[in-house]
């Protein structure tokens, strides 16, 4: 006969929201992603394009990040997030339209920190793209 095996209950770890937080959002050409962390940053609540339902090269529009960074924001308010340091990773279309979308759900942006990382000359680039 075959062993029963024991399934354990996995309990979602509780998140400590406090007022002060952390926005981290990182925009790439294909997609944008949003999150919002407290501050010792454990995630409070997450959202991008992706998930949004924008497939494509729709993913990474303004609207997309607008959107993603609104259906985020609302949730991360209700657990009681009021004020963010916004740190941008990315060179991607919507870094801006996240950022004002984040501040119209109620949250209130206080810092704008570029994060974006910068080479210093280090990898050879790609191979010229022959069309």
């Amino acid at each position: 006969m075959a062993k029963k095996k024991k399934t354990k209950i996995v309990r979602k770890k509780k998140v400590i929201v406090e007022a002060m937080g952390q926005a981290h959002i990182h925009s790439s050409f294909n997609n944008i992603i949003i999150t919002l962390a407290n501050n010792t940053g454990q995630v409070i609540s997450w959202s991008s394009a992706g998930k949004m339902g924008f497939r494509g090269s729709k993913k990474n529009t303004p609207y997309a990040a607008q959107t993603a960074a609104g259906d985020c924001s609302k949730e991360a308010h209700e657990y009681g997030l009021r004020k963010v340091k916004v740190y941008v990773k990315g060179p991607g279309n919507g870094r801006e339209a996240a950022i004002r979308a984040i501040h119209s759900s109620g949250i209130e942006v206080t810092e704008i920190i570029d994060v974006t990382p910068l080479p210093h000359n280090g990898c050879r680039p790609a191979k010229r793209r022959r069309v």
